[in-house]
């Protein structure tokens, strides 16, 4: 499923796939937003989007061998609660 599948499913409980289409794009502006102030946005029953920091370190190019530096960064993260892990072992024995 991609974004405009997802605007579809949403359309279908909304009177308007605009309305659908305001309302995706908020949740994820809003979660968007939470990430870049280092905020994380807990959805009871689905997960948790969090940022982690990614610690420097080496590693070698494929290409050539060589050595090069990673920068530390902080990464977007997301952990899924427990109904939603559920809900996805439920359909793993199909």
């Amino acid at each position: 499923m991609n974004k405009a599948d997802l605007v579809n499913e949403v359309a279908r409980v909304t009177d308007t796939r605009k309305e659908a289409q305001t309302a995706v794009d908020s949740v994820f502006d809003t979660i968007t937003n939470a990430l870049k102030e280092k905020d994380q946005v807990t959805v009871v029953g689905f997960g948790t989007f969090k940022v982690s920091n990614r610690k420097a370190g080496t590693d070698r190019n494929p290409m050539t061998g060589e050595a090069i530096t990673i920068n530390a960064r902080n990464v977007p993260r997301f952990v899924a609660g427990k109904a939603l892990k559920d809900a996805v072992e439920e359909n793993s024995g199909e």
